[in-house]
């Protein structure tokens, strides 16, 4: 049945509706971004656009400038008890070197550990998968006191390498599912085609099937980049000095109240390198949320 003019414009409307709720949080959280102090505690009712724009909040959390010498030079001293320090340079670094690495050594591992269950039988081989599946239900406070015990005496606790591990362990079961699931849908006749040929079955994973998968491999780097990226329960027990972004935005819920000037900055911040990563692998990602997706 042909949908008319009308249900069409009805379904689109919809759909704005829709993606509008789920992006109205992100507009506010990045409009307050740019309120200053007086507005985001205006007692009088909320701000919408009736407010003087600032780069205060982005001033004190990317470049560590001092929140107090920059009230004065504005004239907007409101809520400013005097000079903190909230610079976040050194934990973005540190929230992209333990993002990037975790998701290329989830990824490195993933990608032959589904090849081998994908394309080998043995026994206990679904056993073994619902042993994987099962990993990714635990929730990671269940292993944290045992984890932390372990990287205290392998003097993995407070390093960027202890965080790069501990996150690739989280990420490694659904990165495995996925990619196994990619892979299935690559025909065995392909494998069987190259070994006739003489191809090697290191060769055949790494020539033939691995780039008919690559748009799955980019689908789940952007998972697992997002995961790392975003996580924030181990981060907080394994590191002291090292702070990624989610344990960082923490520490701006101060005594005296909650900064959400800052807050509303930094966590503004963190969305770009998502957005920028997700950019990047583009064409690769479309392609693989849609394989499988439709049968010769």
């Amino acid at each position: 049945m042909q949908e008319t003019f009308w249900q069409r414009r009805l379904r689109d409307v919809a759909a704005v509706l829709v993606v509008g709720v789920f992006m109205f949080p992100l507009f506010w959280w990045a409009l307050t971004s740019f309120k200053p102090t007086s507005a985001i505690f205006d007692k009088d009712g909320i701000v919408w656009f009736n407010f003087k724009p600032t780069l205060v909040n982005y001033a004190v959390t990317m470049l560590g400038k001092s929140r107090a010498e920059l009230a004065i030079e504005s004239g907007n001293t409101f809520g400013v008890g005097g000079a903190s320090s909230y610079d976040s340079r050194q934990t973005i670094i540190d929230s992209l070197i333990v993002a990037i690495g975790a998701t290329a050594l989830t990824v490195l591992l993933a990608v032959m550990a589904a090849y081998a269950l994908s394309r080998m039988r043995f026994r206990w081989r679904q056993a073994y998968l619902n042993w994987i599946l099962s990993q990714r239900f635990m929730p990671p406070i269940a292993i944290i006191v045992p984890v932390v015990f372990m990287f205290h005496y392998m003097s993995l606790l407070d390093t960027r390498l202890g965080l790069i591990l501990v996150d690739t362990l989280i990420n490694l079961p659904i990165a495995v599912l996925l990619m196994k699931s990619f892979y299935d849908d690559v025909p065995v006749d392909v494998d069987e085609a190259a070994m006739i040929d003489g191809a090697t079955r290191l060769q055949i994973f790494w020539r033939v099937v691995l780039p008919m998968v690559k748009g799955g491999v980019a689908a789940t780097a952007v998972l697992c980049f997002i995961f790392s990226w975003t996580e924030f329960l181990l981060s907080l027990f394994l590191t002291n000095s090292i702070r990624t972004l989610p344990v960082k935005i923490t520490t701006f819920v101060t005594s005296t109240g909650s900064e959400w000037g800052f807050i509303a900055a930094l966590g503004t911040t963190a969305v770009i390198p998502s957005f920028i990563f997700i950019l990047l692998v583009q064409k690769q990602l479309v392609r693989g949320l849609t394989l499988g997706s439709l049968k010769e």
